[in-house]
């Protein structure tokens, strides 16, 4: 065996250590995202992490003689939240001004109703019941819901709820449980069952 064979095996030998490497660190990185996704808070996990109480699918007298849903009333230390649920991942293509938002996802392309001018209303019609405490909309999306091409006022993801809405120390949620009690009833006085408000039509 002369200098060239052995020069030409040792170069083998070290490729085949690199794809070998390069397969790992392949492995490594597709395991390290996925658990990195796991991770993610989703809307139902932010969602209870923030709540000092909740109630969920119910309808509201919108002051008008009829009724509206509302998906989401959760109760924090700042106040009520009205929030709507898009469990929509891909890039949105979305703005205050558009009729319909759009959804560039792996499995498609579709469109849903711009969701704000009915938060609005959902908003309003918490306000009527509760003029003390300060009560405010979202439409809070999935984690993978990309708004790099700009996104509307009044949208959040997972992790933006949990920050911006943190339940403070029991002592605290203790002394703001008793001091929304009042105001948390009368909601739910006035709530019904989703499912309820709809075999009474």
């Amino acid at each position: 065996m002369d200098l060239a064979d052995v020069l030409t095996r040792a170069m083998l030998s070290d490729w085949r250590y690199l794809v070998a490497a390069l397969g790992l660190l392949v492995a490594l990185a597709a395991g390290a995202y996925l658990w990195w996704r796991r991770r993610r808070p989703g809307p139902m996990a932010a969602l209870k992490s923030v709540a000092i109480a909740s109630i969920h699918d119910v309808v509201l007298p919108d002051g008008m003689g009829g009724d509206i849903h509302v998906e989401y009333l959760v109760l924090t230390a700042r106040g009520m939240l009205v929030i709507d649920v898009k469990r929509f991942e891909g890039i949105i293509f979305a703005s205050d001004r558009m009729d319909d938002w759009t959804v560039i996802a792996k499995d498609g392309r579709y469109a849903f109703p711009n969701p704000q001018g009915t938060l609005y209303d959902r908003v309003a019609a918490v306000k009527r019941l509760v003029r003390d405490v300060p009560v405010t909309g979202f439409v809070l999306f999935a984690a993978g819901a990309d708004f790099s091409k700009g996104r509307p006022k009044d949208v959040l993801l997972p992790g933006e709820l949990s920050e911006g809405y943190k339940k403070p120390e029991r002592s605290e949620v203790e002394r703001l449980t008793e001091a929304f009690s009042p105001h948390w009833e009368r909601v739910r006085e006035a709530a019904r069952p989703a499912r309820e408000a709809a075999v009474s039509q």
